[in-house]
């Protein structure tokens, strides 16, 4: 496929609701409501809800991950660590993806991908069984060629790369270190690409930085869930999804007047 073809390719959102959730545990009680938050990210223009729960439960909760799967129609896409804990969980509540991640307790955000090739022998019983629940399965993995040819090789059909570094160059305002960051990550979804992985993004993203993210063909999702509920505080939800999609369409189709 021709990088003038791909980059005609929608491009997906998934919202992360993560957030809303740490706002409420923040006093207990039950606003704001994660679900709720899905149902306006969709009725703005997702096209599917991310949530994480950890094992701390430090913002998503079991009972949040049951209504989300009962209530929304669009794709729920689980991120878990990869215990056995978390992947029955996956399998009693079958949401239409899961994305396995790296996780430790006393890491604030998720820093960095799995190690595919290290963690082989527990993950590959993983992937193979989540996939056998029909759950499609993805690894937020660190955007190197060689991690595309560990994560084909495990079986995972999904990989999302890891845009944190890419995040923290633009934050630091390190120009060469960006564009080595952007280079990084573009090579790698070619190279995911070319072995037939199905290539995501994100971590880190921003309605000011998505664009050029947007913008690598191969690239069919992006999954953004702290900026637009940081933007929600001050514009409202939905507001902050519609401008997310616009940036989006706008370095996917830098010709196009996004509305």
């Amino acid at each position: 496929m021709s990088a003038a073809i791909a980059s005609a390719r929608p491009l997906r959102l998934g919202v992360n609701v993560d957030h809303v959730a740490t706002v409420r545990n923040a006093r207990g009680g039950f606003y704001p409501d994660p679900c709720r938050a899905a149902h306006e990210a969709i009725m703005a223009g997702a096209d599917g809800i991310t949530a994480h729960l950890r094992e701390d439960r430090r913002h998503i909760r079991d009972e949040d991950i049951e209504r989300l799967k009962r209530q929304i129609l669009t794709p729920l896409n689980f991120e878990i660590a990869a215990t056995d804990e978390m992947v029955e969980m996956a399998i009693r509540v079958r949401p239409h993806a899961v994305c396995l991640v790296p996780e430790r307790r006393e890491e604030r955000t998720t820093e960095g991908g799995l190690d595919v090739a290290g963690g082989r022998a527990r993950l590959a019983p993983i992937i193979a069984r989540l996939g056998e629940a029909g759950i499609r399965v993805s690894l937020l993995v660190e955007p190197e060629p060689a991690v595309m040819e560990a994560a084909r090789a495990l079986g995972a059909p999904v990989v999302e790369l890891h845009t944190g570094a890419y995040a923290e160059a633009v934050l630091a305002g390190e120009d060469e270190r960006v564009r080595a960051e952007l280079a990084r990550v573009a090579a790698a979804a070619a190279h995911g690409a070319s072995l037939g992985l199905e290539i995501h993004a994100g971590h880190g993203l921003t309605e000011e930085n998505v664009g050029v993210v947007a913008a690598i063909p191969e690239i069919v999702e992006l999954n953004i869930g702290h900026a637009l509920v940081s933007a929600a505080i001050f514009v409202g939800l939905g507001d902050a999804v519609r401008a997310m999609r616009a940036a989006m369409e706008r370095g996917r189709t830098p010709n196009s007047v996004a509305a």
